[in-house]
């Protein structure tokens, strides 16, 4: 299964300047911890002290996002999933 992340400019410099990441992940829990050890700076932004996906990360596959998709989405070979996290300013 190969599955295509596109990270973003506010993520970069947890993943040593990567705008994509490659992998085989089988579902979101599967690819965030495929990020964590690959991008280990990137963990904390990605969930939670109690392992869940952090309110403020939003998560697109191919252009939908992961809410309404339900939990139990299971990648299919060459989706692209984006990572967009919210930036609050004033």
């Amino acid at each position: 299964m190969n599955v295509s992340v596109s990270i973003p400019t506010a993520l970069r410099r947890h993943t040593d300047g990567l705008d994509q990441f490659a992998c085989a992940a089988s579902s979101i829990p599967d690819l965030l911890d495929q990020l964590s050890v690959r991008f280990p700076e990137l963990k904390p932004h990605l969930r939670d002290e109690s392992g869940k996906l952090r309110r403020f990360l939003n998560i697109y596959i191919n252009d939908e996002d992961v809410r309404f998709l339900g939990a139990d989405y299971h990648f299919k070979d060459g989706d692209e999933v984006t990572l967009v996290p919210s930036i609050a300013g004033g």
